[in-house]
């Protein structure tokens, strides 16, 4: 298991759209991804989980990985999420 702290950047947050798309991007990795905000965790790859935990812009957030590469799939998620753009 590897985690790593990162900043949504994008300026309307983890909406509807935004959540959809890191959706399809995560969920090609063979692995579980965990999106951990205080207390509230979300399976990654479920966008009603994204959406659940009201992602806006500046919101700091875990990414947890377990499994296959987790590294490897650790750089691709935080590198996504600081590159999202609208």
């Amino acid at each position: 298991m590897v985690e790593r702290n990162v900043t949504i950047v994008n300026k309307l947050g983890m909406h509807a759209r935004a959540s959809a798309q890191f959706v399809s991007f995560v969920y090609r990795f063979k692995c579980d991804i965990t999106l951990i905000r205080d207390t509230k965790k979300a399976n990654a790859k479920s966008i009603l989980n994204l959406l659940m935990m009201s992602l806006n812009c500046g919101s700091e957030i875990t990414v947890r990985v377990e499994g296959e590469n987790e590294e490897d799939v650790l750089d691709s998620i935080v590198n996504y999420i600081e590159n999202m753009k609208d």
